[in-house]
């Protein structure tokens, strides 16, 4: 079992603060009355006294009875990185509930799901197959260009290779940038796939969840 280690200060600090403790109860005898705070700094450390210190009256700490039992517990005042915690958990329960109404009220039954996904993903999947064919045949032509740019310079090694007309380097460069454009469209369309099929797998499962309780 792991153990907090404590420095010399530290170590100090809990003794005098366990005395003014040990001290209190000593002097109340049976005086159900007295009240000891407990409550715990930035470095670990526990305290005890007779009231809690203006720097910490904004943390969590316990109230214990003149026999040292704790009676009561003030929670602390939450930070900024819980509030913002707390908004956020919030909002994802709002827009989960936001969601839920939706599915409910847009689909009669899990089979209209499903019919609404194939349709989205053939549809994905034609575009991927158009722009796969496209690419090909850009591929073929750059081939084509890259061929007849041999006979030029600066990519012949000929003597005398004649300058490359503009017409061809515009071309070739149009069909890189072209082919560029098409592979990162693809893949976009990829992903896009990805993320529907993984959509509708969490609305077919949620769906399901919320019909089978309302049926329950």
């Amino acid at each position: 079992m792991a153990t907090n280690r404590l420095h010399g200060g530290q170590l100090l600090a809990l003794v005098a603060s366990l005395g003014v403790l040990q001290l209190a109860v000593a002097a109340s005898g049976s005086d159900d009355s007295l009240r000891v705070y407990r409550w715990v700094d930035s470095q670990g450390i526990v305290h005890y006294g007779d009231s809690v210190p203006p720097q910490f009256s904004d943390d969590a700490h316990d109230v214990l009875n003149g026999q040292g039992v704790e009676i009561g517990h003030v929670a602390g005042r939450p930070s900024a990185a819980q509030l913002s915690a707390q908004e956020q958990a919030a909002q994802a329960a709002a827009d989960q509930a936001q969601h839920d109404k939706f599915l409910l009220t847009t689909y009669a039954s899990a089979k209209e799901i499903e019919q609404l996904r194939d349709e989205r993903l053939d549809q994905i999947d034609g575009q991927i197959k158009a722009s796969s064919s496209y690419i090909d045949s850009l591929t073929l032509r750059l081939l084509a260009l890259q061929d007849r740019a041999q006979h030029f310079a600066p990519y012949s090694s000929a003597p005398g290779a004649p300058r490359m007309p503009d017409e061809l380097a515009e071309d070739l460069v149009h069909t890189i940038n072209e082919a560029r454009a098409q592979r990162t469209e693809l893949e976009a369309k990829q992903q896009e796939q990805i993320t529907l099929r993984v959509q509708f797998a969490a609305d077919l499962a949620r769906y399901i969840e919320l019909t089978s309780h309302a049926s329950s």
